[in-house]
């Protein structure tokens, strides 16, 4: 049974989570355009709004990134480049760790001002407030694999996770082996990782793939005003 789950999970999860994302936001974006969009509360404690979201969208960018170029760069270019596998942990160690970390504290705040402002919180739907509470988790597992990573700084773990990406997005076999017997967090941070994917289409993260290119043709402005009451 535990063969079967891990093949599932590791080996055949990924691509129904990625087949779902590519048709759902193509999907979405043809027939549901009027949502694609992330939501907008900077009129209700705008200060807190603004820190939160540049630490947090900071913080994310990097950490997706890293782990984009971190994962899909093949091995044989870091090693081409002189980088040892243990610099590359270390790297990635630091790194991720500064950006999880400015990730954290906007993400806090952006959850203390949803949560906890009575107007905020009427005018969030159940699924902004759930997509923000999974990254949450998401990042805390993220941060927490730091500690087991510092057992394994020759960097041989990180390999595997760099094998298994890229047998995934090359639909080579064997990438379920790969991860079989590492740490319980780790699947837990991939299997997560996976399922955001999975769900991604249908919530407010959609708004990450459009580039805001076409307002540099926009002939007119956005006015927003606040709401005034007349003088009886």
């Amino acid at each position: 049974m535990a063969n079967f789950l891990n093949q599932f999970f590791f080996g055949f999860y990924p691509y129904i989570c990625l087949t779902v994302f590519i048709v759902g936001c193509v999907l979405r974006f043809e027939y549901g355009q009027y949502s694609w969009r992330s939501g907008s509360s900077q009129l209700l404690r705008r200060k807190q709004l603004v820190l939160g979201s540049i630490l947090f969208h900071v913080g994310i960018l990097i950490i997706f990134f890293g782990h984009l170029v971190g994962l899909l760069t093949p091995i044989w270019i870091f090693d081409a480049m002189g980088v040892s596998h243990g610099a590359k942990q270390l790297l990635a160690i630091v790194a991720g760790g500064f950006a999880g970390l400015m990730c954290l504290v906007g993400m806090l705040l952006l959850i203390h001002r949803r949560l906890f402002d009575a107007r905020i919180r009427a005018t969030s739907s159940f699924g902004d407030t759930s997509i923000l509470l999974i990254l949450f988790v998401q990042l805390l597992l993220g941060l927490s694999t730091i500690f087991v990573s510092l057992q394994h700084l020759d960097g041989h773990e990180m390999v595997k996770f760099m094998e298994w990406a890229q047998r995934i997005l090359t639909f080579r076999g064997g990438a379920a082996e790969l991860v079989a017997a590492v740490h319980p967090i780790f699947k837990a941070h991939l299997f997560l990782g996976m399922t955001i994917f999975l769900i991604f289409p249908f919530t407010r993260l959609v708004h990450i793939l459009s580039a805001p290119v076409w307002y540099l043709n926009r002939r007119g402005y956005q006015l927003v005003r606040t709401k005034t009451t007349r003088a009886s």
